[in-house]
């Protein structure tokens, strides 16, 4: 059904590109004796409201971006796979009758999307997932239908294509991440049935996805980001948005730094993660969760895994999708061991490129 495909498996070799609000990351993925490897990988600064809130506002500059980090990472493959938010795009589960024909639960799925989707039906893109069978009526199939207005995935394949690549998946954020989770679960002691919050910290945006044996359960977004902590900094030192960003990175900034800007960041952005698990916990049947990820720019900041811990009486670990993966020649591995927090997407992306992960 069109462009939007990211229930598609069986898509060969693609370059995941993950667009945030604040930069374009690319990473290419292999995998030979059971293994994972990294090929390439780049993390491009994106300029000053090129993508606001998820929304792509000037196709151009980010077409320009994707094509510096692909340049710059050394990328062999064209064929790439984006992604859309999860607020972006509406699901549900449907039921239909097993012995339609595919061309018959496309047309079926039309009548039904009509019924369930607040846009009219030219303006969607839409794909769908059988599941199997249903477990209420034995003659029945449990279908997922997808959709999400077609500007969020034609901007996105434009941007690639101005980029030189070929846009041959659009998934879905909150899809990449569960498909990343599988090697953050190689990590924890015990997955099987646990509860697994993952905080996704961006620039911008602050996502919670809560994950029970592997399967996204809940997920929420919220604005709040590491792009406060620039903000301040500009604010409170005079400096500009070019020279906080560059500042907050390496260093130098006066003594009361930490005090000022850094204590109460940390603290509100525990609030806010107690917050989204409050809600969480207020919205289905769990009062808990074992384990707490933190991931994204946010996530390597000195000290905070250990201040998530202690406050919210969590065990918490900060995410490292590549701690299994073989790290090839031509990457640089220490910017990327600085960088994997912030890679759960482009990773989720990344591993479309193989059977077993589609």
């Amino acid at each position: 059904m069109g462009m939007f495909r990211f229930l598609d498996g069986g898509v060969k070799a693609v370059l995941g590109v993950d667009i945030t609000s604040s930069t374009v990351k690319v990473l290419e993925l292999s995998k030979s004796g059971g293994r994972y490897k990294v090929e390439s990988y780049f993390v491009c600064p994106l300029p000053p409201n090129t993508v606001v809130e998820k929304n792509i506002s000037d196709v151009n500059a980010l077409a320009e971006s994707i094509r510096k980090a692909v340049s710059q990472a050394k990328a062999k493959t064209k064929d790439a796979a984006v992604a859309v938010a999860g607020s972006a795009v509406i699901t549900k589960v449907i039921e239909m009758p097993a012995d339609l024909s595919e061309e018959g639960m496309e047309s079926q799925l039309a009548v039904e999307a009509d019924q369930h989707i607040p846009y009219p039906l030219d303006e969607v893109a839409l794909d769908f997932e059988l599941i199997g069978p249903s477990e209420s009526n034995a003659e029945q199939f449990d279908v997922l239908l997808a959709a999400c207005r077609r500007e969020n995935v034609d901007l996105r394949a434009e941007a690639l294509t101005l980029a030189g690549l070929n846009p041959k998946i659009v998934d879905v954020e909150v899809f990449a991440v569960e498909r990343a989770f599988k090697l953050i679960s190689e990590q924890l002691e015990e997955v099987g049935e646990q509860v697994v919050a993952i905080a996704d910290i961006g620039a911008t945006m602050l996502t919670l996805s809560v994950l029970v044996d592997g399967k996204t359960l809940y997920t929420r977004e919220q604005l709040f980001g590491g792009k406060q902590v620039t903000d301040e900094i500009q604010r409170r030192y005079g400096l500009s948005l070019e020279e906080a960003g560059q500042a907050k990175k390496t260093g130098g900034l006066p003594d009361d730094y930490e005090s000022e800007i850094l204590e109460p960041f940390r603290e509100a952005l525990i609030q806010q993660i107690s917050r989204s698990l409050q809600f969480f916990f207020s919205s289905s049947q769990y009062n808990y969760v074992d384990q707490l990820v933190l991931a994204g720019g946010v996530a390597a900041m000195d000290g905070l895994c250990a201040e998530v811990e202690e406050k919210l009486s969590l065990p918490t670990m900060v995410a490292n999708p590549f701690a299994n993966m073989v790290i090839g020649g031509d990457v640089n591995a220490v910017a990327l061991a600085t960088d994997a927090p912030a890679m759960l997407i482009a990773a989720g992306l990344a591993l479309r490129s193989f059977d077993d992960n589609g």
